[in-house]
């Protein structure tokens, strides 16, 4: 009978980066997995880009956007959190606010001394990959953990960042 190899790493933090896509909601679901099999702490965060990835009228002020974006970040972290330590997980949110999205994740690794990262190829898409490049390839290409880089299909929208289907937390 061939023997199963033993997995000697065992991740104790897991960091799940979201914004909130259908694709970074596949990797947090990954995440989630991963994070109730080897009993880890279960973190994520949501960059909220100071220079927005979406074209805004002139007449809405960039801390309203920014504020928005916080205070939705927070409802869906809060439904998240309920959801999975009524499950018995442990779970941290962050909100970050950065003009590089891919550094302030980073900071976020290095501070919260992840030791495992899950992550999707594609999130929202539009102009802000095409100028600054992939935000998964930049952290493939600076993380020192071990990381699970999720490929999913890119996004056929720009704008809707939710789902038709409901879930209970999303």
């Amino acid at each position: 009978m061939p023997r199963t190899p033993s997995l000697t790493f065992a991740p104790e933090r897991i960091l799940a980066p979201i914004d909130f896509s259908q694709s970074s909601r596949a990797a947090l679901e990954t995440a989630i997995d991963l994070a109730g099999h080897f009993d880890a702490e279960l973190f994520v965060v949501n960059v909220i880009p100071i220079f927005s990835t979406t074209t805004l009228p002139d007449f809405i002020p960039e801390s309203n956007y920014i504020e928005e974006r916080r205070k939705e970040a927070e409802r869906r972290f809060a439904r998240l959190r309920d959801t999975l330590e009524g499950k018995g997980m442990r779970v941290a949110s962050i909100i970050e606010e950065g003009n590089d999205v891919a550094s302030n994740i980073m900071e976020v690794v290095e501070r919260e001394k992840i030791d495992f990262l899950v992550i999707s190829t594609h999130g929202i898409t539009g102009w802000h990959p095409l100028v600054f490049g992939s935000i998964a390839e930049k952290i493939v290409k600076m993380v020192q953990c071990p990381i699970l880089l999720l490929r999913s299909a890119k996004p056929e929208s720009t704008t809707n960042v939710d789902s038709d289907r409901p879930t209970e937390w999303w």
